[in-house]
């Protein structure tokens, strides 16, 4: 939800193709590593504000321990919150002013690629080290066939967040949830039963959350939100249907929703940590949020995989390269990522360190390896530094690598708001027909897809 606003004006922005490319286009690797007499200078976007001091002071001893290591390479840090403004970024982009290694989310790498505005990395790949340990399914967001663009930094999978407290309370195992919206539905039943205001299960309808959830939805059950080319709707499926009935059902027949709808995030949110509310669909940041924000428990939360595991709504962010980036810069700047980025135990995924700062360990949050050995010493360091219930989060871990992740679709936002009726109108309205609601939806999201020329 963060890149709504940049989704559109990258939608909206003219290709812009820059010249000077410092990527090598030819395809052949270059592996020769950088020289030590070599001195590079590097731009790096999305240097932690002074507003987050525990952050920016590691970026700092970072900085220095790699530039002891490698006292050609300069890293300068430049830093802005949030990381990325939409209402300044197109413009920058579009005129070159981005740094060496710049900050993107994951929705808008493909459109960057497309118009030119990133260069191309792969014959430097060399000097990441840890790269042919990233998790494919995360990686491919940065791919465009075989050329690669970029690396991740954070990102997350959508699944089922649920209150252990409450499945005690109702008789369910807060080690085994919900594997299917079969089960999450009785479980809602249940929990609802508790009285008091409890509701089992809530879900979005309001501000484009709706039609994000779902998207996730319709995800989990198989479904697909456009075709495969991106020019025609695709969610007036049997999936689609599926999602709305599952919603219709719980809403009014089983009551398990409770009556206050049009709910956003903040809504549920606040449901869960006041401990009112059993499951939602979220990411594993949620805990943080609630803790945070709400002065909730991490012990009483847990995580889940996606009900059905056919599919989950994937998200995250990176670092692109300036297409102006000579092949020294893109060397530098792979190095600097391979040791603050994706190298279990140091930089960004220094769980001891971040500890001793008081932040919070042990959600399973970024997942940047696939399930390999580095994988798995990824896992065991967050885990021996935890500071959080690590076993809460069990069940959406463990199965984190074999559900697939897809990201948002083409024109995403105007989707949403499409959508964001047809999630309301069924759980407002008992007597919505779900046909008639999704074959209006399609139309509209048709004209939208083909304004945009997607």
């Amino acid at each position: 939800m963060r890149s709504r606003l940049l989704a559109t004006l990258l939608a909206a922005a003219v290709g812009v193709t820059a010249a000077g490319c410092g990527g090598d286009d030819s395809g052949a690797k270059d592996d020769k590593p950088l020289g030590a007499g070599t001195k590079v200078s590097i731009t790096v976007g999305c240097m932690p504000a002074k507003s987050q001091p525990a952050q920016r002071k590691e970026w700092e001893e970072d900085v220095a321990a790699f530039q002891k290591l490698h006292p050609n390479i300069t890293v300068v840090g430049k830093d802005a919150f949030p990381c990325m403004d939409p209402n300044t970024f197109q413009a920058k982009l579009a005129g070159g002013q981005v740094e060496d290694v710049y900050y993107v989310y994951f929705t808008d790498v493909r459109g960057i690629i497309a118009n030119g505005q990133a260069a191309d990395i792969t014959p430097y790949l060399g000097a990441a080290k840890q790269y042919p340990n990233l998790d494919p399914n995360v990686e491919k967001v940065f791919k465009d066939g075989d050329k690669v663009y970029g690396l991740p930094r954070q990102n997350y999978a959508m699944g089922l967040f649920y209150n252990r407290a409450l499945f005690k309370k109702a008789g369910l195992n807060p080690d085994a949830p919900p594997k299917t919206w079969a089960e999450v539905r009785d479980a809602a039943k249940k929990i609802s039963a508790l009285g008091g205001g409890t509701v089992g299960y809530a879900d979005m309808s309001a501000k484009n959350q709706g039609g994000w959830h779902f998207t996730t939805e319709i995800f989990s059950q198989g479904g697909e939100m456009v075709s495969a080319d991106g020019k025609k709707s695709a969610f007036n499926s049997p999936q689609g249907k599926a999602v709305l009935q599952t919603l219709k059902d719980m809403r009014w027949t089983d009551n398990s929703m409770g009556s206050k709808q049009l709910l956003v995030d903040a809504d549920i949110q606040r449901m869960m940590a006041a401990g009112k509310l059993g499951m939602y669909l979220g990411a594993p940041d949620n805990a943080t949020a609630l803790v945070d924000q709400f002065k909730a428990k991490y012990d009483d939360f847990g995580m889940a995989p996606i009900p059905g595991s056919t599919g989950t709504l994937m998200g995250g962010d990176g670092w692109l390269f300036s297409p102006k980036a000579s092949p020294e810069k893109i060397k530098a700047g792979l190095m600097w990522l391979d040791f603050y980025g994706i190298t279990p135990g140091q930089g960004q995924l220094n769980y001891a360190r971040a500890k001793a700062n008081g932040r919070p360990v042990g959600l399973p949050q970024p997942k940047l390896f696939g399930p390999n050995a580095v994988g798995a010493k990824d896992r065991e360091l967050r885990a021996a530094s935890a500071n959080l219930p690590v076993g809460n989060f069990k069940p959406y871990e463990d199965a984190y690598n074999t559900v697939p992740g897809k990201l948002e679709p083409p024109q995403a936002q105007q989707l949403y708001a499409v959508l964001d009726s047809v999630m309301s109108a069924v759980l407002t309205r008992q007597d919505a027909d779900i046909d008639r609601l999704l074959a209006d939806a399609q139309k509209k999201a048709d004209a939208a897809l083909a304004r945009s020329g997607s």
